[in-house]
């Protein structure tokens, strides 16, 4: 079967593009990095993609709120792109990386059925201390149908954000999310403990205060996943903080299999 295509969406401000195109260039995938303003052009490009990422970075310089300018301009001028890629025949996968999480969240995909109004449903805010922060956390990936995940139990990636805190409306909204497995993975401590628990676990185990310690949420099918830390700086053992300390090195890093589950599904 030919590789899937993948559209790395690029907009002044992203600076995580090439890393993400090269881990899926190295899960198999075809890569073509498009500015969104190329999009807006010629809005039939998007037919040539069966994978839509939107990477980490700042977006037009995440003026106003993190994300919103970019979700503002898809929603505009490329609502029908969106639509297609999250909902039409249910045959492409979405996947947003830190600020690409944030334009999703913004874009009101990843809480789509949850809640009285699904774009107020949960939100992105500013991490509990007021500034960005910038480390390795653990993960824990709960039972969820999200394809990104598929296999995987635990990673350590790391992560950089001011405004990746997850909070949902509702306690009822965040009780459908994690009982539709949509709360895909969390943050929790390095035996793996606590990244299922209402309880927030402290800082830095969980580096934003995030309800429930979310560092992830996917839609209803699975195929449109956000996490705001980046698998895309861990695809090989060697970016790994203390590779030269392990006693075992993996032949991959943690994020890899993100990126090799997506180039799967199609197979």
């Amino acid at each position: 079967m030919p590789s899937p295509r993948v559209l790395v969406l690029r907009a002044p401000g992203t600076n995580c593009d090439e890393e993400t195109a090269f881990a899926f260039e190295q899960a198999g995938a075809e890569v073509e990095r498009v500015h969104v303003n190329r999009l807006i052009e010629n809005p039939a490009l998007k037919d040539r993609y069966q994978i839509l990422c939107v990477p980490g970075g700042f977006s037009y310089g995440d003026d106003i709120a993190a994300g919103r300018i970019l979700a503002t301009r898809l929603r505009q001028h490329l609502s029908d792109m969106v639509d297609k890629f999250v909902h039409g025949n249910g045959d492409r996968l979405v996947l947003g990386i830190c600020n690409g999480m944030q334009v999703l969240m913004r874009l009101g995909v990843l809480t789509e059925g949850v809640g009285e109004a699904d774009q107020s449903a949960a939100t992105l805010t500013w991490n509990n201390h007021g500034r960005f922060e910038d480390r390795w956390v653990h993960l824990a990936v709960d039972k969820t149908p999200c394809v990104f995940l598929k296999d995987i139990d635990q990673m350590y990636l790391p992560m950089a954000h001011a405004e990746g805190k997850f909070v949902a409306a509702t306690e009822n909204t965040l009780s459908q999310l994690r009982d539709a497995g949509r709360l895909a993975v969390r943050y929790c401590d390095g035996e793996g403990q606590g990244g299922v628990v209402d309880e927030v676990l402290p800082f830095p185990i969980n580096p934003n205060g995030a309800d429930a310690n979310v560092a992830g949420v996917c839609d209803s099918t699975g195929r449109v996943f956000g996490l705001m830390p980046h698998p895309e700086r861990h695809i090989d053992a060697t970016q790994h903080p203390f590779w030269t300390r392990r006693k075992v090195q993996p032949e991959r890093g943690d994020g890899f299999k993100m990126f090799q589950n997506a180039v799967d599904w199609f197979a």
